[in-house]
């Protein structure tokens, strides 16, 4: 990661951003500040603490879409447990 600074030369906030997309779901973008890397140590406690938080909000994020797919394929009749058991297999059409 790169330092960046300031117009008066001094070592200023770094952002630490995950971006998701989907061609079935809405993007979202999560950012965290991190301090200036002045202190090798509290710079990589404070990424590894940032990356824990963006961890989780991602989780949370993509777990609540999963719901909404579950919610979406409840309502439109498929039976969920079977189509998990044949995942990635062909099964013939049942009349």
């Amino acid at each position: 990661m790169a330092e960046s600074t300031s117009s008066n030369g001094t070592a200023s906030q770094a952002p630490l951003t995950a971006t998701y997309s989907s061609p079935t779901n809405a993007p979202f973008t999560l950012t965290q500040t991190l301090p200036a890397p002045t202190d090798k140590t509290a710079y990589l406690a404070a990424l590894r603490k940032a990356t824990s938080e963006m961890q989780s909000q991602i989780n949370k994020e993509l777990t609540s879409r999963m719901e909404d797919d579950k919610d979406v394929t409840a309502k439109s009749g498929v039976d969920e447990a079977k189509e998990e058991d044949n995942y990635g297999e062909e099964v013939p059409e049942e009349d």
